[in-house]
């Protein structure tokens, strides 16, 4: 007879089934998944270069300059508050009633929070929008799932090298739509000078372009992209299983078949439970993943306020449009880097990129925003690719890390749920931290000694992962 694997040790593809032979990557899904996930970078930088000045326009700040930097970290805290609370959820889900029906359902929340950040006049608004979009976007970890389902041990890697690429992008495109494209009636009178929708609502346009590329990332998902795993279910077991955390039961071996003639290729692992989940290297990577989410979200949401605060409050006093177009120069650069250089970097970054910040506002209040600004700004870009790189990389150890081929969605739900908790802490407490330090008599060098001591943090947590993938397979 043969036994249901459903052991936690269990690897997700022994040794004696490896295959020698370089499978073809699947490009007619791959495509597909490229393009979808471009929504999600491509939504949260078009937001990035104006949100500074959204701030101001909205009268929240009542004119202090200060508390700028603060509420942008609360509204970009919503969102992670948001998706902390269903994100493990989401991608438990998706192995359940498959990957399809749950990244229908983010696409659809990325457009309608779009549409709804732009007509939002208000601070409550704002919020309500981003919150609504990271609790109904799961769609990052169940990708991750669906790329590992789609191949096997010879082409992961090579797959996973142009996971970068909608995110660069995204990181591209959204910054110079952001930046350009907001206050549209300033920017290009003689085009929408006449439009009052847009002097009513000037960040409409750009959050209006990205909602707009969302709903059609739904379409191309809904009629080309082929669900992974075997397991379906219509839509209302989906809102039922969201709501009621009550699943369809994954098909089981059909008891008029002979048990000696069941092909041990075809008997489905079950989910483990979540208590299950929690190995010891499930519960490493999760604490590397948390910590380096927790340094690369301060460090992004700091740089846009930094750009945009004023130079004798410790910034570079930078408008949107430049903003954006640093972006998304930084965007091209780091994708470039990790399509070229892409390995397993998983602790090759330190808290060099935070010198440089303080550095280059003393050039700006000395000389102004002259050529040794810019050139500081490059290197302090320039610094963060290593930092980004390590994203690819951690995801092949959450999947080295899963128990069985049943739970990826669930590990990488894991991975996903204490990374979104830790997202909600950088915004809020490094621009806190930020807007408390500019004030008169605060040691400007306290936001740089906060984002150096997650750096170190991070560096040590790092040193947890094997050298070696493939250690944690062999000795499952």
């Amino acid at each position: 007879m043969i036994a249901l694997q459903d052991d936690e040790e269990t690897p997700l593809l022994p040794r004696s089934e490896q295959p020698t032979a370089k499978t073809p990557l699947p490009w007619d899904q791959l495509w597909i998944m490229l393009f979808l996930q471009l929504s999600d970078p491509l939504s949260s930088q078009t937001l990035a270069p104006f949100i500074p000045q959204l701030i101001r326009d909205i009268g929240v700040t009542h004119g202090d300059e200060s508390q700028v930097g603060h509420y942008v970290g609360i509204l970009q805290s919503s969102y992670f508050a948001a998706h902390t609370l269903t994100i493990f959820h989401w991608s438990q889900l998706s192995d359940q009633i498959g990957r399809k029906p749950v990244l229908l359902a983010a696409l659809l929340a990325i457009s309608v929070s779009m549409f709804s950040f732009g007509l939002s006049k208000t601070f409550l608004g704002l919020v309500v929008s981003r919150a609504f979009c990271g609790a109904f976007n799961g769609s990052n970890g169940v990708i991750k799932s669906m790329l590992i389902d789609i191949t096997d041990a010879t082409n992961m890697p090579k797959a996973y090298g142009y996971m970068p690429v909608p995110w660069m992008i995204g990181t591209i495109a959204g910054p110079l739509i952001g930046g350009s494209l907001s206050r549209p009636v300033e920017g290009f009178p003689d085009i929408f000078g006449r439009s009052e929708l847009l002097k009513t609502y000037p960040y409409f346009l750009p959050c209006f372009i990205s909602g707009v590329f969302a709903s059609v990332s739904f379409l191309v998902t809904y009629f080309y992209l082929k669900e992974s795993i075997p397991i379906r279910a219509p839509l209302w077991e989906l809102i039922r299983g969201f709501f009621r955390l009550s699943y369809p039961k994954p098909p089981q071996p059909s008891s008029n078949v002979d048990p000696g003639e069941v092909n041990p290729e075809e008997v489905q692992s079950k989910p483990l439970s979540l208590r299950a989940l929690m190995t010891p290297k499930v519960s490493t990577v999760t604490a590397v993943y948390a910590v380096t989410g927790l340094f690369h979200i301060a460090f992004s949401t700091v740089l846009p306020v930094f750009y945009a605060t004023p130079i004798d409050l410790g910034g570079l006093s930078l408008d949107p449009p430049r903003i954006g177009t640093i972006l998304a120069t930084a965007g091209v650069a780091n994708g470039i880097f990790q399509m070229v250089f892409y390995a397993r970097l998983h602790d090759r970054f330190g808290a060099k990129v935070m010198h440089v910040a303080w550095l280059i506002n003393t050039l700006a209040r000395a000389y102004g925003i002259g050529l040794a600004v810019w050139l500081f700004v490059a290197v302090q870009l320039a610094l963060t690719t290593n930092l980004i790189m390590c994203y690819s990389c951690l995801a092949l150890f959450v999947k080295a890390a899963a128990p069985n081929r049943a739970s990826l969605g669930a590990t990488n739900g894991i991975a996903q749920l204490f990374v979104a908790g830790a997202r909600i802490i950088g915004p809020a407490s490094t621009l806190s931290i930020f807007s408390y330090a500019m004030q008169e008599g605060h040691d400007a060098w306290l936001v740089y000694y906060f984002l150096m001591a997650i750096a170190f943090l991070a560096v040590g947590a790092s040193l947890l992962l094997p050298r070696d993938l493939s250690t944690w397979e062999d000795h499952q």
